[in-house]
């Protein structure tokens, strides 16, 4: 509802007009501090503008919409009139707030959602302006400030300033101005239950670990060394190693190709598998066994950035050609890297992201050693090759415990028959084919012992090229979880078992002080 026009008669003002007559102004409603001075008014004690009846001829400043011509008076320091309520103007709507694209929040009581509706009435109005008893429209509880907004911390408060009011007192900025809005650090509770734009949570970058590496061959020519790859005796032991098992895996392999497929399309069965091993130096193949059986992934732009350098100083120290390989990122929180076949280094995201690059570097210097040492591919070969021999005989083990239980459901009897019937089976294999079914046992063995050996090789390919105290600090490193794993099962009472001696023989690495004694020629200490 729009506010009617100036009166045209005297109304009934209770008490004299505005200071400056020889009465003390009225009282206002809750007010602790005299009226808000008009713009140009002589200050306290002098007259301000008069109000409607107040004296003859000097006629009282129109409110908003008392006129069509008269513009309401500004707001003290603005120099173009004040923003109109809603609806106090006819056609008129309210200016928008800085920056937001809506109409502005809502006052007290007001109606919500209407936008040609009148100005929402304050306590004690009555028909025409607050107060309704012939006052000036002094907004109560606020000593002539202007109207609180929603969540103000009380009477007296002033308001959020208006854009060009008070100069020098900066007010609380709306939203999408350059000044902190109400989410940012200081936040006004007056802007409670006002629509704000959310600011986007702040994410923080993943800490990257310390660059130290000593970039020695950056932006110089590069020596290659005339062989980039090769086959050391860790790589040959393993291979002859994996000789029984090839042979025992040709065999399963040739009796079901010849059993199922028949004579000629066997043979050609049997010839692909052979074959097959070539797959190994497969560039295609590799990526794509890295991938789906390893788990690994391409590392990420920001991965690669910082990788790629680490990579090149490696290989150039090593005179070897940094596209030979790919670089590849498994997703796992353990300090580790692998050597895949013949073309794939892989690092996992913690030893990219936690580490210094000296370390990094260390670790990728040992998987290079591996690939330069031939231990990658010989190893994936062997295993490739053995792999038939090895499902056959887990075939044969799992059909052994079936029968046993089935056995063991009739008679204690047949059970003993059967597992005496297996005894003779075995020790018949030794006898007849000893060449094989011995190798075969001892095989795990052999290979993890080659694989003991391979890691010391590749600590010592590290060394070599700079790096054997950051290889020892990675080892070191690793001694520290080890210890801190003990320690975490003692105070929860458990005891971690000890591998035994015949779990110490089947393992792939050799334990950390061994490594360690291993590098101590390279880091020139006393023993």
């Amino acid at each position: 509802m729009s506010q009617p026009p100036g009166p045209t008669h005297e109304p009934p003002y209770p008490g004299p007009p505005y200071p400056g007559a020889t009465p003390p102004p009225p009282e206002y409603p809750t007010a602790s501090a005299p009226p808000q001075q008009y713009p140009g008014g002589p200050g306290p004690g002098g007259p301000g503008p008069q109000y409607p009846g107040a004296a003859a001829g000097s006629a009282a400043p129109p409110y908003p919409g008392a006129g069509a011509t008269n513009a309401a008076p500004p707001y003290p320091g603005a120099g173009s009139p004040a923003p109109q309520y809603p609806g106090t103007g006819a056609g008129s709507p309210a200016p928008p707030y800085p920056g937001t694209a809506g109409p502005p929040p809502q006052y007290p009581g007001g109606p919500g959602t209407a936008a040609a509706s009148a100005a929402p009435p304050y306590a004690g109005a009555g028909a025409a302006y607050p107060g309704g008893t012939g006052q000036a429209p002094h907004h109560p509880g606020t000593g002539g400030l202007p109207p609180q907004y929603p969540g103000n911390p009380g009477p007296g408060a002033p308001g959020p300033q208006y854009p060009g009011t008070g100069a020098g007192s900066p007010g609380p900025q709306y939203p999408g101005t350059a000044g902190p809005g109400p989410h940012g650090p200081g936040a006004d509770p007056r802007f409670a239950g006002q629509q704000q734009a959310e600011p986007r949570p702040f994410v923080p970058r993943p800490t990257v670990a310390p660059d130290d590496l000593d970039y020695r061959h950056q932006g110089s020519r590069v020596h290659l060394a005339s062989h980039q790859r090769g086959a050391d005796a860790t790589a040959v032991g393993q291979l002859a190693t994996q000789i029984p098992g090839a042979l025992v895996s040709l065999a399963v392999v040739s009796a079901l190709a010849l059993g199922i497929c028949g004579t000629v399309v066997g043979w050609l069965v049997v010839v692909a598998w052979v074959a097959s091993g070539a797959l190994v130096f497969h560039r295609p193949t590799e990526l794509r066994f890295a991938r789906h059986v390893l788990k690994l992934r391409t590392p990420l732009a920001e991965e690669r950035a910082r990788l790629e350098p680490i990579w090149r100083e490696v290989t150039a120290r090593a005179g070897i050609e940094a596209g030979t390989y790919e670089l590849m990122v498994e997703n796992s929180d353990d300090l580790n890297a692998v050597a895949v076949a013949g073309h794939v280094v892989g690092v996992t995201t913690y030893s990219l992201n936690k580490i210094p690059s000296s370390n990094l570097a260390a670790v990728l210097a040992h998987e290079l050693g591996h690939h330069t040492g031939g231990h990658a591919w010989a190893g994936l070969l062997g295993y490739w090759y053995s792999l038939p021999g090895r499902l056959a005989w887990a075939f044969t083990r799992g059909m052994a415990r079936i029968a046993l239980a089935v056995a063991g459901v009739f008679s204690a009897a047949a059970t003993g028959l059967l597992v005496l019937f297996m005894g003779m089976f075995v020790v018949a294999g030794f006898l007849v084919a000893w060449y094989i079914t011995v190798p075969l046992v001892v095989a795990p063995y052999l290979l993890a012992w080659a694989g003991r050996l391979g890691e010391l090789r590749a600590d010592q390919q590290a060394a070599a090229l700079g790096f054997a105290p950051e290889m020892a600090e990675v080892l070191h490193h690793f001694q520290a979880e080890e210890d801190a794993a003990k320690t975490a099962a003692a105070a929860r009472g458990k005891k971690l078992q000890e591998p035994t001696g015949l779990a110490r023989l089947l393992s792939t690495h050799p334990d950390n002080y061994t490594r360690l004694r291993a590098l101590e020629p390279y880091l020139q200490l006393p023993r």
